[in-house]
């Protein structure tokens, strides 16, 4: 990405990369449908109350990858074919050293974490069913992570969408086949989900380890300097400890959000699962942007980066003013569609939650973006400090707002604090950018 049309050259890397997200998506949305037709709307409640238990894990998992993604994609774009190595060998280590923490305190403290959550007792056991399945596969979802994040630093977003839709296909049928046809209920839906992510993770890896031999780390690579653990721990932590900050306020957000009856927690779900689609492509242009960054950035050629953050920034508004139209248009057939459900107080509740924050989706794909740039060029502090926004935004919610305006306070939440984040980090970048570049130079 140093060389050619940088507009050209980003859309090319996140398309494929988009694709992917879109099918990773479509299968967490077949879970919702395939369980919603089948089970009903208590089912979808039960996956719903988990939800952030599970993006606390996973996105933290996660953060830390794409954290060491930057690291080596530096090292890619100055063209230190053995530092990348080592640096390939330090994401390994830690990757698989994390799988096994996170797994196992994850499945201990369980039942704990739910009572915490104030799932409702109707729905506990098939909550717990769901995501002790899920966290039981932490290990597969965090090996794709890693693969993929080692190709995309290598400009390669097409190999891991091939394997993303073959387990996404793969996903559906097993979704229909254990919960439909064998009747094996919520669990059905997880071990659906885990399976297909094992096939993604396995074959990306091969992939990696037949095509990308030489950039892969030798025995010798794996005594890793200290230097680069630093670096690698340094950027995956900010990366990390910023996931965390926002889906730990998720958690302590939606704990709020679960004692106003199930009703709600299925609108809640259903919201969600359409607001994560339509934020794949301004998160998927982010990105691939962060990739632009880091490569430009490792080989000093700062001029793109500049020009180009711009046009980036008018790809992400364009987007979000599409989807905000169709949102307002055809949302109450978007959650029925999901769903299956007839229940006119879930759909009603669904559609307010995702016409509140449509109106402030454009200051997402700002924000996405922004950041995603500060953190490719090194400035960890400023994207972590915006998560700390989030994360007090949202416990005063769940103290304040939605004990005193119910789920209105639960739509008003998230937009109100992109707003706020926004402000800030582009307060930031302005007033460093100068300073930033010159030191560069």
């Amino acid at each position: 990405m140093t060389e050619g049309n940088p507009l050209r050259l980003i859309l090319g890397f996140a398309v494929p990369l988009l694709i992917g997200n879109v099918f990773q998506q479509v299968y967490n949305m077949v879970d919702t449908m395939v369980v919603g037709y089948h089970l009903g709307d208590q089912a979808i409640a039960a996956i719903g109350a988990t939800a952030s238990l599970y993006s606390l894990i996973v996105n933290f998992a996660g953060g830390l990858n794409n954290g060491y993604g930057i690291v080596v994609t530096q090292r890619f774009g100055a063209h230190d074919r053995e530092q990348m190595r080592k640096a390939v060998a330090g994401m390994m280590l830690l990757d698989f050293a994390v799988s096994l923490v996170l797994s196992v305190l994850a499945l201990s403290f369980l039942p704990l974490l739910m009572r915490f959550m104030n799932t409702p007792e109707a729905i506990f056991s098939q909550a717990h069913t769901y995501i002790a399945i899920i966290y039981a596969g932490l290990i597969v979802t965090i090996s794709y992570n890693m693969f993929a994040a080692i190709l995309r630093a290598m400009g390669n977003s097409r190999s891991p969408l091939y394997f993303l839709i073959l387990s996404s296909i793969l996903n559906i049928l097993l979704d229909v086949l254990f919960v439909m046809v064998l009747d094996f209920g919520i669990g059905g839906a997880a071990v659906a989900t885990v399976l297909a992510q094992t096939v993604s993770a396995v074959s990306c890896g091969v992939y990696v380890f037949t095509h990308y031999r030489e950039y892969l780390p030798k025995k010798a690579d794996f005594r890793v300097p200290a230097c680069i653990i630093k670096d690698l721990l340094s950027t995956g932590s900010a990366m990390a400890l910023m996931s965390c900050l926002v889906d730990f306020g998720s958690v302590i957000f939606q704990r709020a959000n679960n004692l106003l009856g199930e009703t709600i927690i299925a609108a809640h779900a259903a919201s969600r699962k359409i607001l994560m689609i339509m934020i794949q492509p301004q998160a998927t242009i982010a990105l691939a942007n962060s990739t632009f960054v880091g490569q430009n950035w490792g080989a000093g050629k700062f001029d793109r980066i500049r020009s180009t953050l711009k046009k980036v920034l008018l790809l992400e508004i364009g987007w979000s003013l599409f989807a905000s139209t169709v949102i307002f248009l055809f949302g109450a057939q978007l959650v029925r569609f999901t769903t299956g459900t007839s229940d006119p107080d879930v759909v009603a509740n669904a559609v307010m939650s995702l016409r509140m924050h449509f109106t402030m989706f454009p200051f997402l794909g700002v924000l996405f973006c922004i950041r995603n740039t500060m953190q490719a060029m090194g400035q960890k502090t400023a994207p972590v400090l915006s998560s700390c926004i989030e994360l007090a935004m949202k416990i005063f919610s769940a103290n304040f707002l939605i004990p005193t305006l119910g789920f209105l306070g639960t739509c008003m939440t998230e937009p109100v604090t992109w707003c706020l984040m926004v402000i800030f980090l582009m307060s930031v970048y302005l007033s460093k950018r100068k300073k930033l570049f010159a030191k560069a130079e």
